[in-house]
């Protein structure tokens, strides 16, 4: 996420413009076969939920794996419990998080976006003056590797955010690389096959702030689209759903248990298992009353290194459906571009 990777055209903050209004701006406004609502028949849908203690346990860990197949393979997303982190923790990270995004005008501004690269306060992905504005603040920055940091912003994070952001970022790059392995094993290749690829790989750290809406029907807080990295890892930062996935045409809410994470697919993920884990669309929608906050932490492959499907899930019978290339071109075409379903995996497939 570094300059080379991309921009985003410098919008207003709709926390700011929410404040103001009693209609939402043209350029918030979406068609409506974008905001369609969700049938209540699919709401009885839930994904799936996985236990990392099964995970790790040699008596559970040969039917968790299973289950962990299963919702790579057919869902792309599922729920992460017994994680290991303590309820500490995420407090403080929700908490933090709040406080940050309630931060005054003032301070914020010191850590925007500049017209030069994407981190910092502001919108993402945003490449044209005439495109449709997402009804969301987002502050984003790299994490990991520290030297791929931008001193200007992680450096200038108000204390004690910026601990604690070092200290959850750091157990979630223990728990992504625990998460590849356990992959591995359930793709039946070595672990440092996939492991290898995302070590020392960087990490992008991202807050989505939605503010309520005046009209919520007619806005959209994310578009629909799928993650270019490797994997995500979403906290929830308060009670209010929004979280929706497209599964089987239809978009499904997402009920947030309780201090779980939402692991989900991503397109880098796809590739290096060859098609075998499918990254799903998602999208974030709004309401008239409450805001919402969620926390993603993004996994990507070493910036030195290629993205292509691991060597051993290439066979005759399962041709390449995925073309290799360089970490860093990927990256550049990942974050060049507004978002749009899957438009930018489809520009890599064979």
């Amino acid at each position: 996420m570094e300059k080379t990777y991309g921009t985003s055209l410098l919008v207003p903050s709709v926390k700011e413009l929410a404040q103001d209004i009693t209609s939402v701006p043209t350029r918030y406004i979406r068609d409506p076969q974008e905001t369609l609502v969700v049938p209540e028949t699919v709401k009885l849908q839930e994904i799936p939920v996985i236990d990392m203690q099964s995970l790790l346990s040699q008596e559970s860990q040969d039917s968790e794996v299973a289950k962990l197949h299963l919702a790579c393979k057919d869902w792309g997303f599922f729920q992460l419990v017994n994680h290991g982190f303590s309820s500490t923790l995420l407090e403080k990270v929700k908490l933090e998080t709040q406080e940050f995004f309630n931060l005054p005008m003032s301070e914020k501004k010191k850590l925007w976006q500049s017209s030069e690269e994407l981190e910092g306060f502001g919108q993402t992905f945003v490449v044209s003056e005439e495109q449709k504005l997402d009804w969301s603040d987002v502050f984003v920055i790299t994490t990991f590797p520290i030297h791929k940091r931008k001193p200007r912003l992680f450096a200038n994070l108000p204390l004690p955010f910026r601990d604690t952001v070092e200290l959850y970022t750091q157990q979630l790059n223990i728990l992504a690389m625990t998460l590849y392995g356990c992959m591995a094993k359930a793709l039946k290749v070595e672990a440092k096959e996939i492991q290898e690829l995302f070590e020392e790989g960087l990490q992008g750290f991202r807050v989505n702030y939605y503010p309520p809406c005046p009209e919520p029907d007619k806005v959209i807080g994310l578009a629909p689209h799928s993650d270019g990295s490797g994997l995500t890892i979403v906290l929830q930062a308060n009670e209010v759903e929004g979280l929706q996935i497209r599964k089987d045409g239809m978009w499904l809410p997402v009920k947030p248990l309780p201090n779980a994470f939402i692991v989900n697919i991503g397109d880098m993920m796809e590739i290096i298992s060859n098609g075998i884990y499918r990254s799903i669309e998602h999208r974030a929608i709004v309401n008239s009353v409450k805001e919402r906050l969620s926390i993603a932490t993004f996994r990507f492959v070493n910036h030195d290194g290629e993205v292509g499907p691991a060597p051993s899930l290439v066979t005759e019978q399962t041709p390449a459906q995925f073309k290799r290339i360089e970490a860093t071109e990927y990256l550049h075409g990942a974050f060049a571009r507004k978002l749009g379903g899957k438009s930018y995996l489809d520009t890599l497939r064979t």
